[in-house]
This record gives C-alpha cells, structure tokens and sequence, in this order.
C-alpha cells in the first residue's frame, strides 16, 4: 500500500483526508491510503521518511517554514515564497531519501481568484501577514495585482488596521484575509476593517473555507462586494498536490 498523509500539530480542522479518501473511491484509485500525522515536533518527521511506501505528504501549521530544514529541492514558487504545503518524496536504491518541496496554495489561490477579477482589481490589501500571506502575494505578484499587507504593528510599507480609510478602500478594491480570524468556532470575529467604505467595487476573498461564510465575507456581502470564501482555493491545490506525487 502506498501512502501519503498531512503533517502538522494539531490536525481535527484538516480536510485533507476525507477529501482524498472521498477521491480514491470516486475514481476507483486502489492500493493509496491517505492519513493524518500530529506530530508535535518537526523532528519526528524523519520516521515517516524511514518508510518506504511514503511517497508523498501534505504539510500544514506550524510546519510550512520549518520542513524547509529537510527538503532537497524547492519549486519556483516554493523557493520564492520560502514555504511549503506539498511534499514529493523519492526513495533512492541506497535507502536514502530525495525530497522536493512545492507550494500549491499559491497556484491554488491564483487559480480561484482570477475568474472572479474585473479591470478594476488592480491593488490588493492583503489580511495577515503569516506563511498563507506568502503565498498569496506570490500568486498577486503573477497576476500584476499591486499588494499592501495590513497587520497590527507598522512594518516598513505596511497598512496597520488604523491606518485603513476611505481614500485607502477606495484605491484598494481587492481584499484577502490571510489570518485566521474568523474561523470555527470562533464565527463571530472579523478583520478589523472600516466595512462601512466597502461597495459594490470591492473584492472580499476569505482564505477560511469553515464556516462558508464568515463574518467579513458577509459584512462585505451586504454592502455590496463581490465575495469568495477559501473553498475552491483548497480544492484546486489538492488536485496539484496528486498531480505532483503521481507525475
């Protein structure tokens, strides 16, 4: 049987092992088990690398900037958003390992986003400014899309949450949550933004995916905006992540 699976710590949120085992049955794909691996320290890593049958593993918080440390080989776009979410691992003769790390969230990202731009999303604030921000600005910067990262300290070139206004929201009309605010449970909380100069210009995309409709997507939604929740995001970067491992 070969295997694959997501690491990371803790893992009840994933949806990564239904949606592949839901894959494997639908499209009659046999003898591939997917499975989740909590481990508490990125050192414990290299036991799943000492079995043979691991092909491939996912990889999620806090792990994306630290398996760096193990990996062989990045991708283009792993290498310049210095984090990995996929994992191809190859077994060589002599017992040892090669791995190649990709990025898949921002392939997934893009691949979501761009039906949904019109000519006006030129600029783009992005919420957050932590590993899935990184891969979001990548794909941006794919798609000439100018970015401002906004979080709760001022960095050189950066909005902070106070910062943010009318003359602000008017220039930038796409908007990305990056954080995790938002999430279940915790479905009430929303980005603190000046909703009130938010319309029907605006882009609101949540990369949280549970619940379907946060806060800020519905706070967007009823002044307006265009909304787009992390869902699709997600699927799209789990069909490239089999495309990687079974290339």
């Amino acid at each position: 049987m070969k295997k694959l699976g997501l690491i990371g710590f803790p893992l009840g949120h994933s949806f990564s092992k239904k949606y592949y085992l839901e894959k494997f049955e639908r499209e009659n794909i046999q003898h591939v088990d997917y499975d989740l691996y909590p481990i508490e320290k990125i050192a414990d890593f290299t036991s799943i690398l000492s079995d043979k049958d691991f092909y491939g593993v996912n990889v999620t918080i806090p792990y994306k900037i630290e398996v760096l440390a193990y990996v062989d080989e990045l991708s283009k776009e792993a290498e310049a958003i210095q984090a990995v979410n996929c994992i191809r691992i190859m077994h060589r003769t002599d017992g040892s390992t090669y791995l190649k790390g990709y990025n898949t969230d921002a392939y997934g990202f893009e691949a979501s986003l761009r039906p949904l731009l019109n000519s006006n999303d030129k600029k783009a604030l992005v919420l957050g400014n932590g590993g899935a921000a990184k891969a979001v600005i990548y794909a941006l910067n794919q798609l000439n899309i100018t970015h401002k990262l906004v979080s709760r300290t001022k960095q050189p070139d950066n909005f902070t949450y106070s910062e943010l206004d009318a003359s602000v929201l008017s220039e930038y009309t796409l908007i990305i949550n990056c954080s995790p605010v938002g999430t279940f449970p915790n479905v009430a909380d929303s980005p603190q933004i000046p909703y009130e100069y938010i319309n029907e210009t605006h882009l609101c995309y949540d990369l949280i995916y549970n619940p379907e409709e946060t806060a800020f997507l519905r706070k967007g939604k009823e002044k307006g905006a265009r909304i787009k929740n992390g869902y699709d995001m997600l699927l799209l970067q789990a069909e490239k992540n089999w495309e990687i491992w079974n290339s």
